[in-house]
């Protein structure tokens, strides 16, 4: 799937880079994203814990990155480091996420329509290793993870 952010060298090494300090906490690394916004360059780390994220978890992983980040030096520009939990429409990027969220709604942006849509909302009812299967209003439909640009996890209230 293609990311939101920006798809470099650069964020292949911030990830190479911050992954093991989030690991050493016990944290997983849902998504690393560095981008261009109104205010600035951002490096936002998006961080979960099957117990859930707290504002110390954050802080923690902060403090450590950002000391990490000053040594290392990977970016030229300056920016801001922000981390957080993913939330409750959390993106779904790998095979694993998927699977943990079974059972949930999600909406899928594909690349190319199915049948005449450019996105699909259903409830994660199977997922393989080549693809997810949602049961939308209209049915069943199985959406390759080669034809997905991004996809998360739908609000309900």
């Amino acid at each position: 799937m293609e990311e939101d952010a920006i798809e470099s060298p650069l964020v292949g090494r911030l990830t190479q880079l911050v992954l093991p300090v989030v690991e050493d906490f016990g944290y997983e690394l849902v998504e690393l994203q560095f981008r261009r916004e109104a205010h600035g360059w951002v490096l936002r780390l998006l961080i979960d814990h099957e117990n859930g994220i707290g504002i110390d978890d954050c802080s923690k992983v902060s403090r450590e990155v950002a000391h990490l980040l000053e040594v290392e030096d990977p970016i030229e520009q300056s920016y801001s480091l922000e981390v957080s939990s993913p939330g409750l429409d959390r993106p779904l990027k790998r095979v694993k996420d998927f699977l943990r969220c079974k059972g949930k709604k999600a909406k899928v942006v594909v690349k190319e329509p199915i049948d005449g849509q450019n996105q699909c909302v259903g409830v994660i009812e199977d997922v393989s290793q080549e693809s997810v299967t949602l049961r939308t209003d209209n049915g069943i439909i199985e959406i390759p993870f080669i034809r997905m640009k991004k996809a998360r996890l739908v609000i309900e209230f």
